[in-house]
């Protein structure tokens, strides 16, 4: 972070004040405002953060003008191609790449801490058989910390890697039992000769009785919307997980506040949202009757899993979505008119001045529900996959924030607009 050359001056009650504008490696410089309120008396006023620098970072840089989505430097679509998300997750904790041997010993620990402590198993039962899974994954990740007292000293760096490897590997184990257990079939323990996103897809949908077959496909997906989903910047979530830090709470309390957030569906929940979209939209026919409905201002319809807080040009991980889409579906047999709904869509509102206009391109969850869907999953699992992808960011955003010497507890303020001071009225003479 440099002092750019360029000052910002404030003029408030008549007096001027100068604060330092910064620059980081990529992006908007921003106005360094720490000592606003006691230079001047006043805050700033800025709903949802649209404007506001909550924090520094180096994980995740997203240019939302020009479609651009970086981790630690490197494009999405490369990783998505190339990488695996053991690699990835490796990358956003570590900064770097690794070498062969650094991929082994972490894929190595994360594979040997998968298992879940046994009396977890006694936790799930005191959940309704229809619970959500969000829902149940909110409540044991929060109770992890009951279980693992040995890695909660968030000043212990040993501490905060341990905690973050028992995170990244539990929560696939996490996830899958909470599906097992909605669908009344045994839990699967983890499998140590299995990849970590194979090992989710058998103790998801393998049974006791008979070996699971692994589709290479199938896990190839998975994989990469797990890399898609890694980290995202400071969204809703992760900014909880960051805020809930700030105050000293161990990081399986923090992350379970991160699951909580996630669960919204103007966050995690969108690909849901997509995909019934779709269903209800049938066949291609019906399409221009759905467009025009988006283009009423009085119709409360729109079309989900187009336009993005950030992006304002086409997400860089719907582009890898819909090829990986096709893969799938060519590799499982699929014939689902879905699909053909969403690439006729697709191309309808591209080329369609209203969408044009109000940037309005497919994103992330267009796809990724339809894949989702493909393979097997429920909608109700949809934001349970994108938590477990998603931990990796949460656990590196988290670490990133303990480690900033310049971290402080989280504390936005407010504009007041409630009454002035008045006296308690006894309540005879009210």
């Amino acid at each position: 972070m440099l002092v750019s050359e360029n000052k910002a001056t404030l003029t408030v009650g008549g007096k001027e004040r100068t604060y330092d504008v910064l620059s980081g490696s990529c992006g908007p410089d921003v106005i360094d405002i720490r000592k606003l309120y006691g230079d001047t008396g006043c805050f700033t006023y800025d709903p949802g953060y649209k404007s506001t620098a909550s924090c520094e970072s180096a994980l995740t840089y997203i240019d939302g003008e020009q479609g651009v989505l970086l981790h630690r430097g490197y494009p999405i679509g490369q990783l998505a191609e190339h990488s695996s998300f053991m690699e990835v997750a490796y990358l956003l904790l570590n900064g770097e790449l690794p070498s062969q041997q650094e991929l082994d010993e972490f894929t190595w620990t994360i594979t040997r801490h998968t298992m879940l402590h046994e009396q977890l198993a006694t936790f799930y039962r005191g959940f309704r058989r229809d619970a959500h899974p969000m829902a149940i994954m909110c409540g044991v990740v929060g109770a992890l910390s009951a279980f693992y007292h040995d890695s909660t000293d968030i000043s212990d760096p040993e501490h905060r890697i341990i905690s973050s490897h028992r995170l990244i590997a539990k929560m696939p184990t996490i996830a899958a039992m909470a599906y097992k257990y909605s669908i009344g079939q045994p839990f699967l323990y983890p499998d140590n000769s299995l990849s970590y996103t194979g090992n989710f897809l058998r103790m998801t949908f393998g049974v006791p009785a008979e070996e699971y077959d692994l589709h290479p496909a199938v896990e190839k997906a998975v994989d990469r919307i797990f890399i898609l989903h890694a980290d995202h910047e400071q969204n809703a979530s992760t900014s909880t997980v960051r805020l809930a830090g700030s105050s000293g709470a161990n990081p399986f309390a923090c992350i379970a506040a991160g699951i909580a957030c996630l669960w919204g569906p103007a966050h995690g929940g969108a690909n849901e949202a997509a995909l019934n979209m779709l269903r209800e939209i049938g066949t291609p026919d019906r399409i221009q009757h759905y467009i025009d409905r988006a283009k009423d201002k009085n119709d409360p319809f729109r079309l989900m899993g187009f336009g993005h807080r950030v992006y304002k040009n086409y997400d860089p991980r719907a582009t890898v979505m819909q090829k990986t889409v096709r893969e799938v579906f060519d590799a499982l047999k699929v014939d689902d008119p879905v699909f053909e709904t969403a690439l006729r869509l697709e191309e309808i509102a591209l080329n369609d001045d209203y969408f044009r206009e109000k940037k309005l391109f497919p994103n992330v969850d267009f796809y990724s529900g339809i894949i989702l869907s493909a393979i097997g999953f429920p909608t109700t699992m949809f934001t349970a996959l994108f938590a477990l992808a998603r931990t990796v960011g949460w656990v590196a955003q988290w670490n990133e924030m303990i480690s900033d010497p310049d971290q402080v507890i989280g504390r936005p303020r407010q504009l007041y607009t409630g009454p002035t001071e008045r006296d308690y009225v006894p309540i005879g003479s009210r």
